[in-house]
């Protein structure tokens, strides 16, 4: 598979880790000031920025932007899952199942011609 193809997987796979932290990591830490709170999730939104960029910009040469964006929120769902479970201790239940599935169905349409 060429570069263009994957690259973008793997930057993505990279920015949502360190989205997923700057957004919700906050949350078992519920009596760390706000003042704190704000300025450290900047600085781990920074290091996503450093990847989700590249990812888009290497990306395109191969995906449309509806394709990267969909591809962006297969990605997004798949690590919050597995932060949800891991880092915050949240069990994931069906219903959350049935609705990442229906996006992952809509990632399907975004990718096929028809």
């Amino acid at each position: 598979m060429p570069w263009a193809y994957l690259a973008p997987i793997l930057l993505l796979c990279c920015s949502n880790i360190f989205m997923t932290f700057a957004w919700y990591g906050q949350l078992k830490f519920p009596t760390a000031p706000l003042l704190w709170v704000i300025p450290i999730s900047w600085g781990i939104a920074f290091l996503e920025y450093c990847f989700a960029v590249p990812a888009n910009r290497i990306g395109h040469q191969v995906y449309s932007a509806a394709q990267l964006k969909t591809m962006q929120e297969v990605i997004t769902l798949i690590v919050f899952a597995i932060f949800s479970v891991t880092y915050l201790g949240e069990p994931l239940k069906w219903n959350h199942g049935v609705a990442f599935g229906l996006i992952v169905a809509a990632a399907y349409f975004a990718f096929h011609k028809f």
